[in-house]
């Protein structure tokens, strides 16, 4: 069997999960979808284009030959089958099953069924069951949470992943023992919504007492949380931060707007100065604080006002990274029969010169870290030979990384940086 992921980390956790749970129950995995007898595509159906990519490489898969004869089966998994359920079974023939989010960990039995094999007779074992310690990533990403309540209204995130639900912290602390006892070196904590994980257990609790737990425990892994809600950054997961020199100060907080109009039809609340505010006490405890948004040009509705104030926002505001998207109009969402629709080439001409704003502000930042003193994780060498690795001031995929001189994968650095290239930073 092999998987073919598609879209964010959560699902890339997701696939992970569904192999290791396939590799319990006998199944060897692939590591090219073309020699495999199965293929598992994981799918994106968050905004449209995500859906389009899912269906080109459902596409670009579908027909495989086996050497023994038939065509490989392909089994759909993932957002797609959990946004547009049963009609997907009209609209794409080439799949053998279709496996929805919240039926994920039956795939061991859905790989039986498509391969037509007995499952009792292969070998059973733990579903928790782990790989080889010799596959183990440097740097790994664990759930705490899955599923919605925000329901924004241009997100379809809760008609996909569902109601919110906080993952036990045993079973969080589980994950992390089996990733750092393989050798992981940074966990990445990500959910829909850090912020909110703990609050509806039966004991409930909170993401600095999580934190502040699995620092704890793990007191020579790097831990760095990702997509906390505005709402969520409290004084206590400050101090937590602030607390502990293994959590990784940094934030990751998605504004999307800072007009309060705008983010009242998103279903969102905030406004400029309290995010002002809130980037000042932020700062006010943890000066070296790295701080990440996102944010939503286009918006239905959003005046020419309402963007400049946007802009103004990010060339003013004390942020290291921002990632700008246009807002994409996706069916069943309440946005997307708002009024006052913007065109789209507008919206991609607002996104591009929010683009360029942030870009100029923030590699500004980081090229203010020439000089600086910092300890970089090696993560391993790219095509080139050339070695990398990530400082505690970069995210995975979205940052940019360090590179280096020399170092061992999994390894953990002082360097001192020399000179940077856009978000690039390169160490002596």
């Amino acid at each position: 069997m092999a998987f073919v992921t598609l879209g964010c980390a959560k699902n890339e956790v997701d696939s992970d999960r569904m192999a290791r749970r396939a590799e319990a129950a006998g199944f060897a995995l692939a590591d090219d979808p073309r020699e495999a007898d199965a293929i598992v595509v994981n799918t994106c159906s968050f905004i449209e284009a995500a859906t389009e990519e899912s269906l080109e490489a459902i596409f670009d898969l579908a027909g495989i030959e086996r050497p023994a004869g038939g065509v490989v089966p392909l089994i759909v998994a993932g957002c797609m089958p959990a946004r547009y359920g049963d009609e997907l079974e009209a609209e794409l023939p080439e799949a053998a099953a279709f496996v929805p989010c919240s039926k994920e960990d039956d795939i061991a039995e859905l790989l039986a069924e498509a391969l037509e094999v007995d499952l009792a007779s292969m070998r059973c074992g733990s579903a928790s069951a782990g790989r080889a310690a010799s596959t183990a990533a440097v740097s790994a990403y664990v759930k705490i949470s899955d599923g919605c309540d925000r329901f924004c209204s241009y997100c379809t995130i809760p008609f996909i992943r569902g109601r919110y639900r906080s993952f036990p912290y045993e079973e969080i602390e589980a994950e992390v023992d089996r990733l750092v006892s393989s050798g992981t070196r940074e966990i990445v904590l990500i959910a829909q919504d850090t912020g909110r994980w703990g609050d509806d257990l039966a004991e409930p609790s909170t993401l600095a007492e999580l934190l502040a737990r699995l620092a704890g425990r793990f007191s020579n892994t790097w831990f760095r949380v990702m997509y906390i809600q505005p709402e969520g950054i409290s004084d206590a997961l400050i101090e937590t931060v602030a607390t502990h020199d293994n959590i990784c100060s940094y934030l990751d907080i998605p504004l999307q707007h800072v007009k309060p109009a705008i983010l009242r039809a998103m279903n969102r609340t905030g406004s400029r100065e309290e995010f002002e505010s809130l980037v000042g006490r932020i700062r006010k405890r943890i000066p070296d604080a790295t701080l990440r948004t996102t944010l939503i040009a286009g918006f239905p509705g959003e005046t020419e006002e309402d963007f400049d104030d946007l802009c103004e926002f990010v060339e003013s505001v004390d942020l290291d990274y921002v990632g700008v998207f246009a807002y994409s109009r996706e069916d069943g969402t309440r946005a997307a029969d708002m009024p006052d629709q913007i065109d789209e080439d507008t919206k991609l001409e607002r996104a591009q010169a929010l683009r360029d704003i942030a870009d100029a502000a923030c590699t500004a930042r980081v090229a203010e870290r020439i000089g600086e003193s910092m300890e970089v994780l090696v993560l391993g060498c790219e095509e080139d030979g050339q070695l990398f690795g990530r400082a505690k001031c970069q995210a995975p995929d979205v940052d940019g990384v360090v590179y280096l001189g020399e170092g061992v994968p999994g390894q953990i650095v002082s360097v001192t940086i020399a000179d940077t290239l856009l978000y690039e930073m390169e160490a002596e």
